[in-house]
Parts: structure tokens; sequence; C-alpha cells
């Protein structure tokens, strides 16, 4: 506990250190985004070396990638499994072609998270633990040839990813200002995911995508979970879907597995049978595409449109209209349900969107993309700068700063391999760079803002600004199809985006359709309404029953 306090005391001298300098500092607002951001660059002082050795047993050619070295404080559990936004200090660097048994250092000159110069670590004794997350070569359709780590259906973890290598964890006593080399081996690899088998209700599938594969040059996988009505399998009628976006899982739809109270009403006598089914689309940049095509993370919209859901439809017995075909995430996944509706209008017939990512750049974590010079601060006034806020808790303290968290995913992977959430905005919304990774929207070192990739992601992918160009003819479609749940006190303000997306809503015209927000007072993220998945799927159910063509049977309906 000691020592845990000395590294929080440490940081919180530090941040009010550099706070208290940038508060005070006569910088003119436009030299001001050039200058140095506001956590310091590794020094260099740090005396510690580490080496890492893959050996031949392991992998017998040469290896491409990044290595990491964790330092824990305790073993309870492996290092590997205790990193985070706030969790135990690591630090990374790239290698390429590196043969068995040839030495890979990190040291004193590599960024680290959540402590970023090594030289700053306290002395003390550690458990250490080195990881080697393993990249593949994909010679992408465009021309471009790019390293990335080939997911191995784990959903870009590389902590967890099977193939990876690490040590096993030992203590060793860590001064950082003292000259040491502390050698470890990569000799275990994670095991292969195990998927849980099918049973009555809960049922997986996985296909190859030939439009991905064809784009990344490697395979590129698909699938989904899917969550079936109580008797589904003597019944020969067909059933509304529900489609859940989200991160990436092979856990079933709203924890039926372990939500025992959710399981019961699912299965309850009373309740509108229905099929929901969560979608797997990790690509080599994230564990999730967007659903929507990119230059940088390949056709994956017409994959989903093309291929994955004419999968889902092909396998089971949905009702195959747009009347009945529902969307609904949370995060990531709101973002989702709200970009597949409003792109799609008629395909789709209703979205329930939960805490979405922003649906308009003029907020992202707290950075105004399209007015902000820099990532990383506000320019105030001309002497006066703060630090931008990424996250925060629900009475308001600070989380992390926008710079923490963009340094805690470049320790994670370079070129926006880190598979993290900044990175894979990026990916999705950004051009291409000319290495063939994506041009990126601020420089993760210093935080300027390239206001031209500000403008493409405006451009081609702000929702708010879409529905603002195309209301004309798509206005009419989207009439009572927009359902949007937030949190006024969202831990990652996406709160604010989807305020300007309410006020814009209601001054439409021809036709005039305000949407349906619903917000929780006081609640973070990710709020998803009153009643939670039992409320929103009877939402869904009643709203497609006064939707439904006339004329049209519900047997799915609950006879009383």
């Amino acid at each position: 506990m000691r020592h845990s306090l000395r590294i929080a005391t440490w940081a919180l001298r530090h941040f009010a250190s550099v706070v208290t300098t940038i508060a005070v500092a006569a910088l003119p607002a436009g030299a001001g985004a050039q200058r140095a951001p506001l956590l310091e660059w590794p020094s260099g002082k740090a005396r510690a070396r580490f080496e890492i050795t893959i050996p031949a047993a392991a992998r017998s050619g040469p290896t491409t990638g990044r290595v990491f070295v964790i330092l824990a404080r305790t073993n309870d559990r492996e290092p590997r499994l205790q990193i985070g936004r706030v969790g135990a200090p690591m630090f990374g660097r790239d290698f390429s072609a590196v043969a068995p048994g040839r030495p890979i250092v990190v040291d004193g000159t590599d960024l680290g998270t959540p402590v970023a110069d090594m030289a700053d670590l306290p002395a003390g004794d550690y458990w250490v633990q080195a990881v080697v997350n393993v990249y593949s070569e994909f010679r992408r359709a465009d021309g471009h040839t790019v390293w990335m780590h080939d997911d191995q259906w784990e959903g870009q973890a590389w902590n967890r990813s099977p193939g990876n290598l690490y040590s096993v964890p030992r203590q060793v006593r860590i001064d950082p200002r003292v000259a040491s080399t502390t050698r470890l081996i990569v000799s275990e690899a994670v095991p292969p995911v195990v998927v849980p088998a099918d049973n009555e209700y809960v049922q997986r599938f996985k296909f190859q995508s030939p439009l991905l594969t064809k784009f990344w040059g490697r395979p590129i996988y698909l699938g989904a979970t899917v969550l079936l009505p109580k008797g589904y399998a003597t019944s020969t009628i067909r059933y509304p879907v529900n489609h859940v976006q989200g991160h990436f899982s092979l856990v079933a739809p709203y924890g039926f597995d372990r939500d025992s109270t959710f399981r019961a009403w699912w299965l309850a006598e009373d309740t509108p049978r229905l099929i929901a089914a969560t979608f797997q689309h990790p690509t080599p940049y994230f564990d999730d595409s967007y659903a929507v095509n990119s230059v940088n993370v390949g056709p994956y919209g017409d994959a989903f449109m093309q291929e994955l859901i004419p999968e889902l439809e092909k396998r089971y017995r949905v009702i195959a209209e747009p009347w009945a075909r529902w969307l609904s995430g949370g995060s990531t996944g709101g973002w989702e349900a709200l970009a597949l509706q409003v792109w799609h209008p008629d395909f789709f017939g209703g979205t329930w969107a939960y805490c979405p990512d922003p649906v308009t750049f003029t907020d992202v974590e707290g950075m105004h993309l399209y007015r902000d010079d820099n990532a990383f601060y506000k320019q105030v006034t001309e002497w006066h700068r703060t630090p931008t806020i990424n996250s925060r808790e629900i009475n308001g303290e600070v989380r992390q700063t926008a710079q923490q968290r963009a340094w805690m995913e470049l320790v994670n992977g370079t070129k926006g391999r880190s598979g993290g959430q900044l990175d894979i905005w990026s990916a999705v919304f950004g051009p291409l760079g000319p290495d063939g990774y994506f041009k990126a929207v601020f420089d993760p070192k210093t935080g300027v803002i390239d206001r031209s990739v500000a403008m493409y992601w405006k451009e081609h992918f702000d929702i708010l600004e879409y529905l603002k160009r195309t209301w004309p003819a798509n206005g009419p479609k989207l009439v009572d199809k927009l359902h949007i749940y937030m949190g006024d006190a969202d831990n990652f303000f996406l709160d604010r985006a989807t305020r300007e997306l309410e006020a814009w809503m209601k001054t439409t015209a021809n036709p005039h359709d305000e949407g349906y927000f619903v917000w929780g007072d006081q609640r973070g993220h990710c709020y998803a309404g009153p009643g939670g998945n039992v409320a929103r799927l009877m939402d869904m159910a009643e709203y497609g029953l006064r939707h439904k063509p006339e004329g049209t049977t519900t047997p799915w309906w609950p006879k009383h």
C-alpha cells in the first residue's frame, strides 16, 4: 500500500507542477499549440534496462512485433492481467525481424503508462513480466504492406491473444536510477480461445469474409452469437430480430447465461418471442469495425450488409423485413446502432442507441476537433491553457487527461496498433496515410491537431453533419426510428455531442422529427434507460407491433 501511495503521490505532484507551469506561461495562442506537451517525454535518465529474448522453442523464425515489460506490486494475477487505464506500470518497444535468442531491449528511453518515464518509478520490489505482441504481414489490396496483430478471435487484446508470448513472472528488486539488467525469456504462449458449446438457446457461427480477406490479404472472419426464443426448435414461425452492436464478445446476448433475472424474463410465457444476435467483426486495429467502409479498416460496411446479416438471415428463421429488424447497442455499439440506421434507413426499422460514441466531432472525449489547435490542452486565453480532460467520475473528478489517454494508447502500440479507442476512431474516420497506416487526427506525442484530417472526419463520418446534409431525402425514412439514451454525466463526455444532435433535431422540417431522447440524471457510461434490457426489448417489440404492415400476423407475440 505504501509503495502504491508513493506512485500516486508522485503522479499528483508531477501533474500539479505541470498544470501550474502551464497556467502561468506567457504563450501566444498560435505558438502555444506547437510547444511542449503537458507531461514530459521519457528523459532517458533511468539506468535500469530489460533484455527480452524469444527462445527457438517458442518461435523458430524471426519475429516482428511489440514487446512490453510490466511491473506489478503483486502476483495475485499475472502482471499482464493487471494493466489498464491506471493499472500496473508498463513500457513498450517495437522490434522487427528479431531472430530467436537475440535480446530485445526496453529501457529508460521507452514511453510508459501510467508512469511515462521509467526514471520516476520508485525503487522497490516488483513482479516483472514481459509480453510479446506478435505482428503479421498484411499485403493489402490497396498496394500497402503493413504489420499488424492478426486477431485470434479474442478481440485485439494483446495481453491474452492466442499465440502471443510471455515470460513467467518473477520478483525483482528494481531501482531505476541504478544500472541493472533484468533478463526475461518469453517462453510461454497464450493458448487458443475456447468457444463455448452451442445449446438450445445460444448458438454461434463464424465464417471467412471474402470482401475483407481480399482487402487485407489475409483471412478475416465475421461471426455472431445468437440468442433464440423459447420454443424455436419446435416451431416453424419467423421472428423479429434485434441486431445488437458492441465490442467483441462471445458471451450470449444480454448476458443470458449469467443474468438469472433476464433469463427468467426471456423464457417466461408472456415474453414476446424474438431473436437477438450480437455480431463479431474484429479488425487488425480494434475489437470492432464500426460497421462502415473505411480506407484504413476496409469494406466492413459492405461486409456487414452483404455477408454478415445475410448469413444470419439464411441460418435462422427471422422476419427479413425492415419493420422487424431492430438495432441496439451501447457506446461503440451505440454509435454503430445509430449509424447503421442513418446510413441504411430503408433496411432497418428502428434503433435504440445507448451512450453512443461522438455523434459529432465537436467533442471527442473533450477534444473539439473543429476548433482546438491541440488535443491535449485548451488555450483558454493568450496567457492561459488547461489540460483537456478525457474522462471523469460521476462526481466530476478527473479520471484521465487527453494526453494521458493518448500516451497510454501509444505505449500499447505505435502507428495506431494499440487496439485502443482513439486509434480506432482515427482508423475508421480518418484518411489513409502515405505509409499505409492511418493519417492521425492529432500527433500522439505533441497533441497538435491536423485540421485537414479533422475535416475528413467531418465530411465522411460525422453523423450530425450527415443528417443535416441528407435530411430532405432521408428524413422521411427516419421519422420515429431514432431512440437515443444518455446519462447526463457520461464518463467520457459523450452527452455533449448528443445534446447537439438533440438540439438540431428540434429544428428539423419537412419532416419535423425531434427523435426520442432519454436522459439519465447523474448517470454515467453507459446509461440504457429505465428498466434496462428488458424494458428496451419490450419497447422494440411494441414498436414492431405499431409499425408492421397492415394485415401482418404476429405469432411471435404472446397470446393471453
